[in-house]
């Protein structure tokens, strides 16, 4: 599996630094070079790195919160910068295109380095194709080198495959697929997957590799037996309009899931955002910088095992849980959550970091289930500096850790509240850490 970093620029702050006892800094850069229109992405991390003597930095505010507040200020105006190279923002696409058309039973391209065999098209090489028509039972496969990237405009397109992916990354370095201005394009399975490989490719769009969505046009997605779509490796939006539909998560990637823009539909039998790395605790990150989002999961609506970070963006999102991650960080948007369980839950499940909910900005509404849930519930810790958080339900704090509340508006069942009302499932407020509940 290829070791890409997370690109957004999210580091340990300050705060969770002086709230953990933790003497790490992380450091992460990132570098966009474009040139004739290819784009040069390079991350670099350092961990583990000691934290500067404070003799040794000037103008670095002392007092702990000031220093939060400082840095995660300078994390929300890296963040999105980082992120999204300028090839994943841009849906435009050169006069070279090959055109791929789908007949129904097959397709007709002209080009050698599209391949037909009966109902399956393999993509070989580098380029960009532009594909309209339908397959009635069928799958479009890009099969090309380790070191080659590949553009899939969707121009109209309906791919139906019985048993298998409608579309299928096997190597590239990188796929783009473009929805094209103003079209429609559906890909479905029709509930189950036979196995074609030694990848156990389990959606409609599975991709080892990295794969980014933009453009202005829309895609449905129905996948009754399976995930609606799967990187191995980083998923990326930039822009469209999404409708899926899953008997497990909408979209599940590897190692992060980043969203600069898009409109999503999501209906999940499982989560409906997920990232997870088994072999790297630093990874399985979601980075939101906005979009518009109604989702409806039977268990997480977002779920990030690492890290979770959300600059902007509108969501109404029913689920289990709403948000869950280790460290979850909310700078802006307005989040409604109703949750038959926790609303907001940063639980144990990277040991990369102190589970923490931070939020900085925005408007968050949680609307709990009755029973034993809460609003915001942190295994860890919880500062909050800005932005509003309604929660209605029997319990809406609830922190093994410390909480800290310096700015911003808390409002409880109704009624304005001046501090972090926190019941404790480990002990007494502020008694210190309970045990991990994850």
């Amino acid at each position: 599996m290829k070791r890409n970093v997370f690109k957004i620029l999210i580091p340990i702050l300050c705060a969770a630094i002086l709230l953990t006892g933790c003497a790490l800094a992380r450091t992460i850069t990132s570098t966009l070079n474009s040139s004739a229109g290819q784009t040069s992405e390079q991350t670099e991390i350092v961990t583990d790195a000691p934290v500067a003597d404070v003799a040794d930095v000037a103008d670095v505010p002392t007092d702990p919160v000031e220093t939060a507040a400082a840095e995660s200020q300078a994390s929300d105006a890296e963040g999105s910068s980082g992120a999204f190279s300028a090839r994943d923002l841009s849906a435009e696409y050169d006069d070279e295109t090959v055109t791929v058309q789908l007949t129904g039973s097959g397709a007709a391209a002209d080009s050698d380095k599209v391949g037909v065999s009966g109902s399956t098209v393999t993509i070989t090489g580098s380029g960009t194709y532009l594909l309209s028509g339908a397959l009635d039972d069928g799958s479009i496969i890009v099969d090309a080198g380790k070191e080659d990237k590949v553009q899939l405009v969707l121009n109209g397109v309906s791919v139906h495959s019985g048993s298998y992916a409608a579309i299928y990354v096997k190597q590239a370095d990188k796929v783009f697929i473009t929805l094209a201005e103003g079209t429609q394009n559906t890909l479905s399975n029709g509930g189950s997957f036979t196995q074609r490989d030694d990848n156990n490719v389990d959606a409609v769009i599975f991709a080892k590799d990295d794969i980014t969505f933009n453009g202005t046009g829309s895609l449905t997605i129905s996948s009754p037996a399976g995930h609606g779509i799967v990187g191995k490796d980083e998923v990326t939006v930039t822009g469209g309009v999404y409708a899926i539909t899953s008997a497990n998560c909408a979209v599940r990637a590897n190692d992060s899931i980043a969203i600069a823009d898009g409109t999503f539909a999501l209906n999940a039998g499982t989560d409906g955002l997920h990232a997870e790395n088994d072999e790297d605790d630093t990874l399985g990150n979601i980075y939101i910088a906005g979009g518009t989002f109604t989702i409806d999961a039977n268990d997480d609506a977002i779920h990030a095992n690492t890290l979770l970070q959300i600059d902007d963006g509108s969501f109404e999102i029913t689920g289990a849980e709403g948000l869950e991650g280790t460290y979850i960080q909310i700078n802006g948007g307005d989040i409604s959550v109703s949750a038959s369980d926790d609303g907001v839950n940063a639980a144990r499940k990277s040991s990369a970091y102190t589970p923490t909910v931070e939020i900085n900005g925005g408007y968050l509404t949680v609307v709990m289930g009755a029973g034993d849930t809460d609003g915001v519930d942190s295994n860890g810790d919880i500062l909050i500096t800005g932005g509003t958080v309604d929660v209605t339900g029997r319990s809406a704090f609830d922190c093994d850790g410390s909480a800290q509340y310096t700015g911003g508006t808390l409002i409880v069942n109704g009624q304005q509240v001046d501090a972090i009302p926190n019941q404790m499932m480990g002990g007494g407020m502020m008694g210190g850490r309970g045990g991990w509940r994850g």
